[in-house]
């Protein structure tokens, strides 16, 4: 199928044609016309496939056939989104996708001066994508109304629960006039999205992609066994070979992620940290400097889980194990997007193994070990990876495992570690709070 198969208005045809896009992925192909018929949808699809445009390209549509406002623009269509890094993200392709259809949006978030967005929305728009927080700030001021609002949409729906937006979201659906298309888009499934969708959505359809992939398909995935003060060099190790290469690297905290980019300072590895204790200033600028390839190395908390795209992004660093299972597929979501290959490497101390037996509980499958690196930690029987129990005795037993251990010798020379030498070192009680 083709995007112009789809029906869509000539205006957005050429400019999906003006970015490369002529087929749709699955979860444009199958939600998007659903949404063209105005039916409400649950879409649930992992990082990294498309959902903005699934749901950008029917809103410009529906919006551009209805005609240009007359007199001042009122807001039609609200996209909700939980971090500022994914809400410019969604901007920039409505900017993309809708660029010759004269509809204007824009996009509002906490953490800078409200009075350029202000500006901007007395001028009147079309579109609105938001924060909870700001968007509620400046409904309350009376700055912005809902009542006009035809498509709403809450993208990352799960993450803005985890998140702890569920009340702000309540509030800002309890404004929304009774008539309206309603959108939930989310990368996982949990009973709190089903719940809730039943609540807000009308007569809605659901839109599903291979559920039964957590990860995204064309990551490759590996752990290194390593204790807490031994990260630090294994981090350089590792990217000393890759100084070509642009790398995210996830920290569980905001301390610890200035501690990493200190210490990869100390190597002589440029590098630079987003968090929520930065300014927007500090965070656009560092993030546009790994997105234009000026900058290699960037380390961030998990506020760019799901709202950083970059082309070509070659390696994902679980620098910390998340003790939520799902942000461990947000996180490697970052890479092997679209139609490109990734990998995706995490480092695991004692106290994170727990961590990571529910990861391989949630995704289904085992996080390959990889056995070869010159800082590795002890690696615990119950750790290896899991196998089916062989039909022989003993002997069968131990040549699968010894299998396993040489394929996975192989499989650490393709993520570029080097050296077999092994370091013994103590182990730390506590992580970063």
């Amino acid at each position: 199928m083709t995007f112009k198969e789809l029906g869509l208005v000539e205006p957005v045809l050429r400019a999906l044609k003006d970015e490369g896009y002529s087929n749709p992925t699955p979860i444009q192909e199958k939600a998007i016309p659903i949404l063209l018929r105005e039916k409400d949808l649950l879409g649930v699809a992992q990082t990294g496939t498309g959902k903005t445009a699934a749901f950008g390209i029917p809103i410009l549509h529906h919006l551009y056939k209805a005609g240009r406002q007359q007199g001042k623009r009122k807001i039609k269509a609200l996209v909700v989104t939980p971090t500022r890094e994914l809400a410019i993200q969604i901007g920039e392709s409505f900017t993309a996708y809708g660029k010759y259809t004269g509809l204007r949006n824009t996009v509002i978030f906490g953490g800078v001066k409200q009075g350029k967005q202000v500006n901007v929305l007395r001028n009147g728009i079309d579109i609105l994508i938001a924060t909870p927080g700001r968007l509620l700030d400046l409904m309350n001021q009376g700055f912005i109304s809902l009542h006009d609002i035809e498509y709403a949409v809450l993208d990352e729906a799960d993450q803005m629960l985890d998140m702890g937006f569920i009340h702000d979201i309540k509030k800002i659906i309890a404004k929304l006039p009774q008539k309206r298309q309603s959108l939930f888009f989310s990368a996982t499934m949990p009973k709190t999205i089903v719940e809730l969708s039943r609540k807000i959505l009308g007569d809605f359809e659901q839109v599903t992609i291979k559920p039964q992939q957590a990860t995204a398909e064309r990551v490759e995935q590996g752990v290194l066994f390593v204790s807490k003060t031994n990260k630090p060099k294994l981090l350089v190790h590792l990217l000393q070979d890759r100084l070509n290469d642009s790398v995210l690297v996830f920290s569980r905290t905001k301390h610890g992620a200035n501690k990493i980019v200190k210490k990869l300072g100390q190597a002589h590895i440029e590098a630079a940290a987003i968090h929520g204790n930065k300014s927007q200033t500090a965070r656009q600028k560092a993030l546009g400097a790994f997105k234009d390839g000026k900058l290699k190395v960037l380390v961030a908390t998990d506020i760019a889980a799901r709202g950083i795209d970059v082309e070509e992004l070659a390696l994902v660093v679980n620098y910390d194990l998340p003790n939520v299972p799902e942000t461990y597929v947000h996180r490697i979501g970052r890479t092997g997007r679209a139609s490109a290959s990734g990998i995706a490497i995490s480092f695991c101390d004692a106290e994170e193994r727990a961590y990571l037996r529910d990861i391989e509980k949630l995704i289904k499958q085992s996080v390959p070990r990889l056995a070869n690196h010159p800082f590795m930690d002890d690696v615990p029987a119950e750790s290896e990876p899991l196998k089916p129990k062989p039909k022989g005795g003993g002997n069968r037993n131990n040549q699968n495992r010894n299998h396993n251990r040489n394929r996975n010798r192989n499989r650490s020379n393709r993520f570029g570690n080097s050296g077999n030498r092994r370091h013994s070192s103590g182990r730390n009680s506590k992580s970063d709070d």
